[in-house]
């Protein structure tokens, strides 16, 4: 008995065994607490803590220009000229307060309301956290007329604040690199990301200049890469950009700016011809895409004043059945925004905004709004109305076919689609299934597959482009149906008809196999597009995977090896050397079922891309711009985007 009690010692778990992290070490120890994840989104991530620090000393009053450098080692350089961070000793530290911005979790001036009114920045853990995860930082501040600096590896100061100069400048320049050792996905910018999130930070922030500037890449002209954000506007700009591609039911946006009980409310909307709702809210310019108070807040003011005003016009008198808040939403692109002292953020993502008091203040600033646009255009608000009836009307014809696609998917397995071969596995996190294109290469996966895990779905044809079709049509198409009914998934709560129960999900792992061609590109992007307008709920909770088939295979004699670009089949044929063979497969129907096994649908060497929103505002962009009726913009990104496709001739 005494050798188990010796055991129990050596392990005990006593006051020594705990490791007491302070800042920043624990920030470089469990960095996705504080930046969400260490891959790409995180990577960004930094950039937008320091641009935070500046957008807030623009609100603030003191800052109008912004810049952004993503330097040729893929450092990031930001500048502003704003008041610069004080350098002036701080007395409870000891140091510079420079220093204690820099390396103190938590220390920044949006701490003090009276610095800062409102504050951005997600975790407001700012550049402090930054820092910790860079391998190296400089920070350089010019105010009242003198430039200091201060340089940091890993988050640790590599000597004191000091005064290198003089000047007639102001602002604050941060350089940082992010650490490789954290970043080990990646270390590479996207220029596009970046442009999206800047874009957006300047239209939300009116009057303010934001400058991106890529030295990775020289134009013909010899200048960088780069574009300036600028909007005059806000709001109201932000819609136009938005909804470029769709048609609008009236001349002008609805907008409204003005503070209702302490808080500023910034709204901005316009109906167009298409079905989709299209609702985007920040709050101290975050994207809240799970919503929260500040939008149930814009649905009721919405809501309450049109039904108000198509009661008291008579419109609604020979309407048979009642109409329903999604029915005011339909076609509708709008914008909230709000500024909140202390916002309190729930949900998955911590991105739902809580404070109860919000919701009265956006409602009611929604119907003053409201009411006096409709009694001033009075042509526009019967155009409203008349797209309101429409919608209740499609909304019936909806709901007999949603019922049909319910009934289908809460049958037992008999019920499940005739085409799907599904796998014996009965938990759904270890379930995967492929969704793919055409029976030809369905019945190549079925016979390639682990029939334990993997189930298959081929799909005949292209599927119904769901941007421009009305909500019941959706729902009466046959492989729309079965998407539904082979994922056992619902749709359709009390509280929100078009809420998505994944409660019964059947496979955690949803994967769009097509072709590698125009065609299966074009097929690809119209079930992305079903399930970001239909299913977003699983895009955001990370169950929608797009396969990669290799392009090429190279033989040489007894060798062989799968190209998934030019570039790998011509690495492979130059160590191949003369003599080389190369297949170029069009289709997946074009390998066997060994072939798509080992390249495409095993575990242990497929090369899987997670489908991720970075930007909902972008993406609810670019898929009306790719699925609508507008060829120019289509084709311009088309264009812009041919480099990082692989099409055929």
């Amino acid at each position: 008995m005494s050798e188990p009690k010796e055991e129990f010692n050596k392990h005990n778990y006593s006051a020594d065994s705990i490791q007491a992290l302070e800042g920043m070490e624990h920030v470089r120890m469990r960095p996705s607490m504080y930046i969400g994840d260490v891959g790409v989104r995180g990577l960004h991530h930094l950039v937008y803590e320091v641009v935070d620090n500046s957008i807030d000393e623009a609100l603030a009053g003191h800052c109008n220009n912004i810049t952004v450098i993503i330097n040729e080692d893929n450092s990031i350089t930001t500048e502003d000229d704003g008041r610069g961070i004080p350098v002036d000793l701080h007395k409870k530290e000891g140091v510079s307060a420079l220093e204690v911005v820099m390396t103190k979790i938590g220390a920044g001036g949006k701490f003090d309301k009276d610095s800062y009114k409102v504050s951005g920045g997600l975790h407001g853990v700012g550049v402090s956290c930054v820092n910790a995860l860079s391998d190296h930082l400089k920070a350089t501040v010019y105010r009242n007329g003198e430039i200091w600096e201060q340089e940091y590896e890993r988050g640790k100061a590599i000597y004191p604040v000091k005064k290198v100069g003089d000047t007639d400048k102001r602002g604050t320049i941060v350089t940082f690199r992010p650490d490789p050792t954290i970043f080990t996905q990646t270390l590479e910018y996207s220029y596009d990301t970046l442009a999206s999130r800047l874009r957006e930070l300047a239209y939300l922030n009116r009057g303010i200049t934001v400058h991106l500037i890529d030295r990775r890449n020289v134009k013909e002209d010899g200048e960088f890469e780069g574009e300036t954000f600028h909007s005059e506007e806000g709001l109201k700009e932000f819609i136009k950009y938005l909804d470029a591609t769709r048609e609008p039911l009236m001349k002008d946006v609805i907008a409204f700016e003005g503070e209702k009980n302490g808080v500023p409310v910034e709204v901005a909307m316009i109906y167009n011809t298409s079905y989709a709702e299209n609702l985007h809210s920040y709050v101290n310019n975050i994207n809240t895409h799970e919503g929260g108070t500040h939008l149930s807040g814009f649905r009721r003011g919405l809501t309450h004043t049109l039904k108000k005003y198509a009661d008291e016009s008579g419109l609604l008198d020979k309407l048979k059945f009642d109409i329903a808040g999604d029915d005011f939403r339909e076609g509708l692109t709008a914008i909230v925004s709000v500024k909140v002292q202390e916002p309190q953020f729930e949900g998955q993502t911590k991105t739902k905004l809580g404070n109860r008091e919000v919701s009265a203040s956006v409602s009611q600033a929604v119907s003053e709004m409201l009411t006096d646009y409709l009694e001033e255009h009075p042509d526009d608000a019967k155009t409203i109305v008349q797209k309101v009836i429409l919608a209740a009307q499609a909304r019936h014809a909806a709901q007999k076919a949603r019922d049909m696609v319910q009934r289908k998917t809460v049958m037992s397995i008999g019920g499940l689609p005739g085409k799907l071969s599904d796998c014996s596995e009965q938990d759904p996190t270890k379930c995967e299934v492929f969704l793919v294109e055409g029976d030809s290469a369905g019945g190549t996966a079925k016979q390639g597959r682990d029939r334990a895990f993997q189930a298959i779905l081929p799909l005949r044809g292209k599927i119904l482009n769901v941007e421009k079709a009305m909500t019941h049509k959706v729902f009466e198409n046959e492989e729309i149906k079965n998407i539904f009914t082979a994922l056992g998934v619902t749709i359709g709560t009390e509280e929100d008809s078009k809420a998505l129960n994944l409660s019964k999900l059947r496979y955690h792992k949803v994967v769009i196999m097509c072709d590698a061609d125009i065609d299966g590109s074009h097929i690809a992007t119209l079930i992305l597009t079903f399930f970001f307008r239909y299913m977003k709920e699983l895009i955001e909770n990370g169950h929608i995977y797009i396969a990669t088939p290799p392009l090429y295979l190279v033989k040489r004699g007894a060798k062989k090896q799968y190209a998934w670009s030019d570039k790998e089949r011509d690495a492979i044929v130059a160590e191949f050397g003369d003599g080389s063979k190369i297949q170029r497969y069009k289709g997946l129907g074009e390998m066997n079922a060994e072939q798509l096994w080992d390249t495409t649908m095993n575990p242990e060497f497929r090369t899987m891309r997670l489908v991720q929103i970075d930007n909902g505002t972008e993406a609810d962009r670019i898929f009306s711009m790719l699925m609508g009726d507008e060829v120019p913009p289509r084709r311009d990104f088309i264009e812009k985007n041919a480099v990082y496709a692989n099409i055929d001739a």
